[in-house]
């Protein structure tokens, strides 16, 4: 199979705000010149063939694209096959794998220019949720659910800060994009 590369898109078809249906943005894709495009779910998850652009170059691309489409700007974080299948490999909380639901990979656009930030967030007052910085991802094990989990707002926002645009997935999710790329 041809290397991958995996778009992906924040706050799409999330709380009825900044919908973009799936079908449409196989269209758009392709009308970029993506090729062997698959759209996960409807959350703005796009695998598409490797263009041969750094990833960094086919997210500003289809950053343009969307907002062009939808009127209003929308962060686009893109990673590599290998890069997805090193997130995966590195899951800090194998434990939580058991409850997909409750480990999330909060994707960075940039590695964040202070890392530190996060070593101020007193993790220990939000147990037992629990996350670890590793380079561009976040990882976020949220046992009791990450819909109120305060861990989660404060890593985000972190996120947000310090690495520019950040969006999230569940374990479900980052697994099947992995193989959706070919990957294990």
């Amino acid at each position: 199979m041809p290397s991958r590369q995996v778009a992906l898109l924040r706050g799409i078809n999330v709380g009825g705000r900044t919908m973009f249906p799936t079908a449409r943005q196989r269209e758009l894709m392709a009308e970029l010149g993506y090729r062997d495009v698959t759209v996960h779910l409807q959350t703005g998850n796009i695998v598409l063939a490797d263009p041969g652009t750094p990833p960094e170059q086919t997210a500003r691309t289809i950053e343009e694209a969307v907002a062009a489409e939808l009127g209003r700007p929308v962060a686009v974080t893109v990673r590599t096959a290998a890069e997805l299948a090193a997130t995966v490999e590195a899951n800090p909380f194998p434990e939580a794998v058991a409850e997909p639901k409750t480990l999330h990979v909060v994707f960075l656009a940039e590695a964040p220019a202070d890392p530190g930030a996060f070593d101020r967030i007193d993790a220990a007052r939000f147990a037992p949720d629990a996350f670890r910085l590793a380079g561009r991802e976040i990882y976020l094990w949220c046992p009791d659910g990450v819909g109120r989990s305060k861990l989660a707002a404060t890593v985000t926002r972190t996120g947000d800060a310090v690495g520019g645009s950040a969006t999230a997935r569940n374990w479900n999710t980052v697994t099947r994009l992995l193989r959706l790329t070919g990957g294990a």
